[in-house]
């Protein structure tokens, strides 16, 4: 597999970036931790925006710095995309000429992968190529930011907080169209977020920092279910399980979703046949027991295995379990986790409360 492979040590006054990592060059890495803990420096660097004291990238095949080799594409040879926090779009430019204008780093290379017209469908700004970017709601203007970042034809596409600065509503309208970009165009993208809906909606792979070093790194499931991160031990732990479409109960709204793990019941709008979803639930939302229930509904039970058990907040026990070929965590209080003697190995059922789409 093709991978994104750094290392990076720089010093700035009393903060110092040292990271060394690889990600496959495919899918959506997103990168997360607290407020100041190297992610946007760790985005400038591979950027080429810093000189660290020690750098290496290679984006695939292709070396672009070796601090060893006194070697260093210039941040305008790097054939990368940046989407920032704010669009940053030309006010004296209509949207057509907005994306032009990212076009025109294409003369250094030929043959672009991908026409502008593909990228304009995918981000259904057909209709707003003619408007001045004062007569765009802020959903529309990332997306258009978004389009001409990807107008140079980038090898890698990098993303800092670019929904950061939009309210709830014009989240739901642009994250659809990430997700969508990523299938379509197979483009590695680094994704800098602190929102934990996009990380778990976008993520194939997932980045911990902290205080500029890397914690954890790895498919989204395994960090999230890490009882030694702190996305574990948060009060919003969860977990993502991917699952199937396989029925529709429309009397009560209910989607019936399959995994490897058994099969759950989701209160939903129906969804074709076959799809795969992305489901996201709470650690504080599964319960555990002993024994199956005595209801004969199959739906929401699910047999597990406990791999790991850890007290975090006051009162609480984190649990790790793996259903079928998925993780999942639980979130019971101590006195119920010292009731069911729990330990490692051992098989106990599964109860999901809630369960939610991530569409």
């Amino acid at each position: 597999m093709s991978t994104l492979s750094v290392q990076f040590r720089l010093k700035l006054a009393a903060f110092e970036l040292d990271v060394q990592l690889e990600l496959p060059a495919i899918g959506i890495s997103v990168i997360t931790g607290s407020s100041g803990s190297g992610k946007t420096l760790l985005l400038r660097c591979i950027a080429g925006l810093e000189r660290p004291a020690l750098a290496y990238c290679k984006v695939k095949e292709i070396v672009w710095e070796d601090s060893t080799r006194n070697y260093s594409l210039a941040a305008y040879q790097r054939p990368l995309g940046y989407v920032f926090q704010e669009s940053c779009l030309f006010p004296h430019l209509n949207v057509q000429q907005n994306i032009d204008y990212g076009r025109k780093r294409l003369r250094l290379r030929s043959n672009p992968s991908q026409s502008l017209d593909t990228v304009i469908e995918l981000l259904n700004i057909g209709h707003l190529l003619k408007r001045s970017p004062a007569k765009l709601s802020g959903g529309e203007k990332q997306r258009v930011a978004i389009a001409r970042a990807l107008a140079v034809d980038p090898q890698l596409l990098l993303m800092d907080e670019p929904l950061a600065s939009l309210d709830q509503a014009h989240k739901y309208e642009i994250l659809p169209y990430l997700r969508r970009l990523q299938w379509d165009l197979q483009l590695p993208v680094l994704y800098i977020t602190h929102s934990p809906q996009e990380m778990t909606q976008l993520a194939d792979h997932l980045v911990l920092m902290d205080k500029g070093k890397i914690l954890a790194s790895g498919e989204l499931q395994a960090v999230l279910t890490r009882l030694d991160l702190p996305l574990a031990q948060s009060q919003r732990a969860s977990s993502v399980l991917t699952a199937e479409v396989f029925a529709y109960d429309a009397a009560f709204q209910l989607l019936q979703l399959r995994f490897s793990g058994g099969v759950l019941s989701v209160p939903h709008l129906a969804l074709p046949k076959g799809s795969q979803l992305r489901v996201r639930i709470y650690a504080r939302d599964v319960s555990l027991a002993l024994q199956p229930p005595a209801s004969f509904e199959p739906f929401n039970s699910l047999h597990a295995q406990v791999l790991g058990i850890m007290n975090q907040a006051v009162g609480y026990t984190t649990v790790s379990l793996r259903v079928g070929a998925e993780l999942l965590l639980a979130q019971v209080t101590r006195k119920t986790a010292s009731f069911l003697q729990l330990k490692h190995g051992q098989i106990v059922y599964a109860e999901i409360k809630n369960a939610a789409i991530l569409s």
